[in-house]
C-alpha cells in the first residue's frame, strides 16, 4: 500500500489525482497541502487523511511514501527537489519545470536519494495511443519517416478552481500552449516512434489569446515546431490555444471551439491516422489505399497515477521516469530558443548540456 500526500489540491488534483488514486486499491490518500488551507480541508473530508499547514511538515512526515506535485509551474522543481531529498517519491505535473537546470536538478535530486520521479504525460496512455505504438511496432506501416501531429483548444480559462488563471502570468507559468499542449505531443512522438527529437525548428508566439483586461497574454499561445528525430524520422507539430475548428454538426465555423488532438504517421508502407475521426480513432491506409479501421474503447482514467503506484508496488522506474522526461523538455527549451534567435538548435546530443 502506498501511502500518499497530495501538493496542491485545485482542479488537476480534484479531477485527475485524488479521484484515481481514491480508486486504486494499492494507494491510500493521506495528506493535503494547498495555499488555500479550506480548499485542502474540503479534500480531506471527502478523501480522508490530514492537513498540513506548510508543505514542509507534509513532507517531514514519515508515514507518507509518496506525493503529487500539483501546483503552478514556477514551484515544481522547488517542491520537487525538497520532496525527493524528504526521501519521498514523486509525481510531478507537466511541465517538469521551468528551466532545463531545474529539470535536470530534480533528476539529480531522484537519483541522488534513490527515489522514483515521475512526470505527468498522460497522453501516452490512452488506449489509442497504446494500440497505435502495437501496430507500429507490429510493422503495419513501415518504417516512420515523417510526421504531422496538432493540439489545439480554447485555453486553459477554465482549468483553475480560483477566478482568474495563472496560466497567463509569465511569472506562475513561465511558459505557455508549448509546454502545456505541444509538450504531450512531443512526449507522444517519442513514444510511438521509438525516437528521440535532435533538432527543432520553431516559432513560439502569442497572437490573439488576451487576459480579462484586454491585453495579450504574457505566454506564449501558439507554436509551430519542425522536429528531426534521430531515428531518421522528420515532421511538424502544432500547438495553439486559439483553436478554430469547424463544428461538423453545422458546418459552420467556430472560433475558440473544439479541441483538436490529431497525429499523423507516414511510414514505407502506408500511413497511420489517429484521432482525425474520433468515430474511427485508428485509421491506417496501405500503399494500394485500403483503410483499416481500429475502435477502441474511450479512456476512463489518466493512466498516469496507475503507472506511478504500480512502479512503486513493483519497485522498478516508472515509464516516464524524470530523465526520459527529460528529452521531452529539452525539445521544449530548444524550440524556444529557435524561435528566440531565429535558427535551428541541436537537443539531446551529448554536446548540449545548457540552453
Amino acid at each position: 500500500m502506498v501511502r500518499v500526500g497530495v501538493i496542491g489540491c485545485g482542479k488537476i488534483a480534484q479531477v485527475r489525482h485524488l479521484p484515481e488514486y481514491a480508486a486504486n486499491p494499492d494507494a491510500k490518500l493521506v495528506a493535503y497541502y494547498d495555499v488555500n488551507h479550506e480548499r485542502a480541508c474540503q479534500v480531506a473530508q471527502q478523501y480522508g487523511g490530514k492537513v498540513y499547514d506548510t508543505y514542509y511538515e507534509l513532507l517531514k512526515d514519515p508515514d507518507i511514501d509518496a506525493v503529487s506535485i500539483c501546483v503552478e509551474n514556477r514551484n515544481h522543481a522547488e517542491m520537487t527537489t525538497a520532496a525527493l531529498y524528504a526521501g519521498k517519491h514523486v509525481l510531478c505535473e507537466k511541465p517538469m519545470a521551468v528551466t532545463l537546470a531545474e529539470c535536470e536538478s530534480m533528476v539529480a535530486a531522484a537519483e541522488r536519494n534513490g527515489r522514483q520521479l515521475m512526470i505527468g504525460h498522460n497522453v501516452r496512455f490512452d488506449p489509442v495511443h497504446r494500440r497505435a505504438k502495437e501496430l507500429l511496432q507490429q510493422g503495419v506501416i513501415g518504417d516512420v519517416l515523417t510526421f504531422r501531429t496538432v493540439m489545439g483548444n480554447a485555453g486553459p480559462e477554465g482549468w483553475s478552481v480560483d477566478k482568474g488563471t495563472w496560466f497567463f502570468d509569465k511569472d506562475k507559468a513561465a511558459m505557455g500552449a508549448l509546454s502545456d499542449l505541444g509538450i504531450h505531443k512531443v512526449d507522444l512522438l517519442q513514444y510511438l516512434t521509438d525516437q528521440t527529437v535532435i533538432e527543432t525548428t520553431a516559432k513560439v508566439m502569442t497572437l490573439n489569446k488576451r487576459d480579462e483586461a484586454g491585453n495579450l497574454i504574457g505566454v506564449d499561445d501558439n507554436a509551430l515546431c519542425i522536429l528531426r528525430m534521430n531515428g531518421g524520422a522528420v515532421g511538424t507539430l502544432a500547438a495553439s490555444w486559439t483553436n478554430i475548428a469547424v463544428d461538423s454538426a453545422s458546418a459552420s465555423w467556430t472560433v475558440y471551439g473544439h479541441e483538436c488532438n490529431s497525429t499523423c504517421l507516414y511510414g514505407t508502407k502506408g500511413l497511420m491516422v489517429l484521432y482525425q475521426d474520433m468515430e474511427n480513432p485508428i485509421i491506417v491506409r496501405d500503399l494500394s489505399n485500403t483503410s483499416t479501421v481500429y475502435n477502441i474503447e474511450p479512456q476512463t482514467s489518466s493512466g498516469v497515477i496507475d503507472e506511478f503506484v504500480a512502479a512503486l508496488e513493483q519497485g522498478r522506474e516508472p515509464e516516464v521516469s524524470g530523465r526520459k522526461a527529460l528529452t521531452t523538455m529539452r525539445a521544449i527549451f530548444g524550440s524556444i530558443k529557435s524561435s528566440e534567435t531565429g535558427a535551428t538548435v541541436s537537443v539531446n546530443s551529448s554536446f548540449v548540456s545548457h540552453l
